[in-house]
């Protein structure tokens, strides 16, 4: 009978999560949809969708369904024309807008695609919203909804704590 309690206290404990995998503050991150890039990332907990610095935005119905075709706009970046399917549009409030003189700013529109990233040897789907980062160090943010995709925690202390993306 001791057992078998023991058993059925076994079978009522929580599963436990696994735990997250710690990554630096700025990890190299590869883009398999758009021509194997590898990209200098800026893991964001405080922002909540990922952005992907993209120039010539210009979205276009195909099908019935709205698209975007963009280039990248990062340095090293070559003319290539990308095009995705959007998945939504978000609205981004940015800091300058939260200024108490900027209370009716409205916020801006961004095009946000399904992209699969490559971390380290892990591949996922994740929203990025399209913007142009040219003026920011780093060409790509990874936002908090992307690190819990990534099943990722983020050691601001720590910088490229990933191997190269590898996947």
């Amino acid at each position: 009978m001791k057992s078998l309690l023991a058993l059925l206290s076994l079978v009522a404990l929580p599963v436990m999560a696994a735990e997250p995998t710690l990554y630096g503050r700025y990890e190299y991150i590869a883009l398999p949809e758009i021509g194997g890039e590898v990209l200098k990332a800026k893991m964001d907990t405080g922002a909540l969708t990922a952005s992907l610095s993209a120039k010539d935005i210009e979205t276009f119905t195909r099908d019935g369904e709205d698209w975007v075709r963009f280039r990248l706009a990062t340095k090293e970046a070559s003319n290539k024309v990308y095009e995705h399917k959007v998945a939504r549009i978000s609205k981004i409030k940015t800091r300058s807008e939260e200024d108490e003189d900027e209370d009716n700013a409205a916020p801006s529109k961004r095009p946000v695609v399904d992209l699969e990233l490559c971390l380290g040897n892990v591949k996922r789907t994740v929203e990025v919203n399209l913007t142009d980062r040219s003026s920011f160090n780093y060409p790509l943010l990874i936002g908090a909804k992307a690190l819990r995709e990534f099943g990722a925690a983020v050691n601001p202390a720590r910088r490229y704590t990933a191997d190269k993306p590898d996947c």
